[in-house]
């Protein structure tokens, strides 16, 4: 799935769209996405100036996005139903290593539980197979507009 498939699922845009490809999905049960990190992107201009860092609450987002997009996936369902995904809660999380500009974010994402408007999620994010981050994510959804 590329950016323009993506965005029947997921509200957000540019900066805050945080998936680049879905590489593997399987309803009802994970999504594996890509997430390029480039130094271009708005939040190294302050995150830091002389040691650009990926925020860690941003790779969480990115986590959560992934996890949107399995969720409507999973229920067969895009933004045109009029509900979105919101990231309800995390658990667990941790951070094992800087995610810098030029790495490669690997999103993977297990349902533990999905119920009729809200998701248990297992999150990991990996570069080349270094595990960077990992969350146990609540997504629940609700109707807009």
């Amino acid at each position: 799935m590329d950016v323009t498939e993506i965005q029947k699922y997921l509200p957000h845009r540019y900066p805050f769209l945080l998936v680049d490809r879905v590489i593997e999905l399987v309803e009802n049960e994970r999504i594996v996405c890509i997430k390029n990190v480039t130094i271009n992107e708005p939040q190294f201009t302050g995150h830091f100036p002389n040691a650009p860092v990926f925020p860690g609450v941003m790779i969480v987002e990115a986590l959560a996005q992934a996890s949107g997009i399995l969720a409507f996936k999973s229920k067969n369902r895009t933004l045109d139903y009029g509900y979105i995904y919101y990231l309800a809660g995390t658990d667990k999380t941790k951070f094992k290593r800087s995610v810098v500009p030029g790495d490669q974010l690997r999103l993977e994402v297990e349902i533990l539980n999905l119920r009729n408007h809200w998701m248990k999620a297992s999150g990991k994010a990996y570069v080349d197979d270094q595990l960077v981050c990992s969350s146990l994510l609540t997504c629940a959804e609700q109707q807009v507009g």
